[in-house]
């Protein structure tokens, strides 16, 4: 069976941060070095309005200088992102990641943000289960395993 999204968040946690669309970058950036993630999620209220990463900053900031540290992350941030529910396989993310060219996918459950999974944490949970089907094979073939 394929792992779920609420299989990776259990394992991972579900903790993720957010910030107003007119908190500064300079303020972002402070709050995702302090956490050490890659992207905070932009919230108008309850509303998830878009997301903020490291390579919008690095992209749009940094590559092209359009702004300052003062400014807002809600004129850099992503809109319209894209998002999956905790019942979502791994393949459907990997999926959604490749076709979309994005690294992050917010988790919304009944209209909630509760989670956040990145390309990382579908690679990684895509390793662990081939792994596991390796070691299966392996004891089958070493004759360790019943048939």
């Amino acid at each position: 069976m394929a792992a779920t999204v609420q299989q990776i968040l259990q394992t991972k946690g579900s903790t993720c941060y957010s910030v107003a669309p007119d908190t500064t970058v300079l303020q972002a950036l402070h709050l995702m070095a302090e956490h050490n993630v890659s992207a905070v999620l932009v919230m108008e209220g309850e509303r998830l309005a878009g997301i903020f990463t490291e390579r919008d900053y690095a992209r749009k900031v940094v590559l092209k200088g359009l702004a300052s540290k003062d400014t807002r992350v809600g004129d850099l941030m992503t809109p319209n992102v894209l998002t999956v529910s905790p019942n979502h396989t791994v393949d459907d993310c990997m999926c959604i990641i490749t076709n979309n060219h994005v690294r992050h996918l917010p988790v919304v459950d009944h209209g909630k943000v509760v989670g956040i999974v990145s390309i990382g944490d579908a690679v990684k949970s895509v390793m662990e289960q081939q792994q596991a089907t390796i070691n299966h094979l392996s004891g089958y073939i070493a004759g360790d395993l019943a048939t």
